[in-house]
């Protein structure tokens, strides 16, 4: 089992400005993660789709935050966004993996609003 899934938050924290979501790990991994790609890479079918082609690129979103952090069992949280998007359940292993490849998945969102000529900004 790989840390992604064995590892429990022990810790979510929204940034007062409410555009960051701070998860702290059982095993002492930290991730600071912000609200925009959170809400552009929401594991929600409105977003990925219900297969690797139908993801959707949203863009407008630099301005984003989280309205709400709610329980979702023992496993995951649903955000809500100041949008109004609420269907993505967050478990902790996609916050672990997102927080550990953060970079790469700006690197390849901002790259993706470029090819089909689309913002962060509303």
């Amino acid at each position: 089992m790989s840390n992604h899934e064995t590892a429990w938050p022990k810790e979510l924290r929204v940034s007062p400005d409410r555009r960051r979501l701070t998860v702290r790990f059982t095993d002492e991994r930290s991730y600071e993660i912000e609200a925009e790609l959170l809400r552009v890479r929401s594991p929600s079918a409105e977003v990925q789709g219900h297969s690797p082609g139908q993801r959707v690129t949203v863009g407008g979103k630099s301005e984003i935050t989280i309205s709400k952090v709610l329980p979702v069992g023992n496993y995951a949280v649903r955000l809500v966004f100041d949008d109004g998007h609420d269907t993505g359940i967050f478990t902790w292993a996609f916050l672990s993996e997102l927080g550990e490849a953060k970079e790469e998945r700006w690197a390849e969102y901002i790259a993706e609003l470029a090819d089909k000529g689309m913002s962060r900004i509303f």
